[in-house]
């Protein structure tokens, strides 16, 4: 499989995913470690790509999503954005229920 099918299947796979450097856990760069907070702090389970371990995904992904940074939000297959945009939806209360939204658990 070469590395756009791959990444292309990983969007589709996951409702929510964020392609990021390390871990959750182990963030390797500010950004993402930022990132995984404002998402922790929404509650929704999410899945992540550690650009780090995958140097073709961080080759290819920036010119597929035409976004030059990490880390990157996807939700439901459509690029959300990354670290400021992520922080700036989550504070206005946005990022919480696109997420809520997107996993189905979303209350009226």
């Amino acid at each position: 499989m070469d590395t756009v099918a791959q990444i292309k299947q990983q969007i589709s796979d996951n409702t929510i995913l964020l392609y990021m450097k390390g871990s959750p856990k182990l963030p390797m760069c500010g950004f993402s470690a930022q990132a995984v907070q404002a998402l922790m702090a929404c509650g929704q389970e999410f899945a992540y790509v550690d650009i780090l371990q995958n140097p073709d995904i961080r080759a290819e992904l920036p010119k597929y999503a035409e976004w030059p940074t990490f880390p990157q939000l996807w939700v439901k297959g459509e690029l959300i954005g990354g670290c400021d945009i992520v922080l700036e939806m989550y504070q206005q209360g946005e990022l919480k229920s696109l997420l809520d939204q997107a996993a189905g658990t979303e209350t009226a």
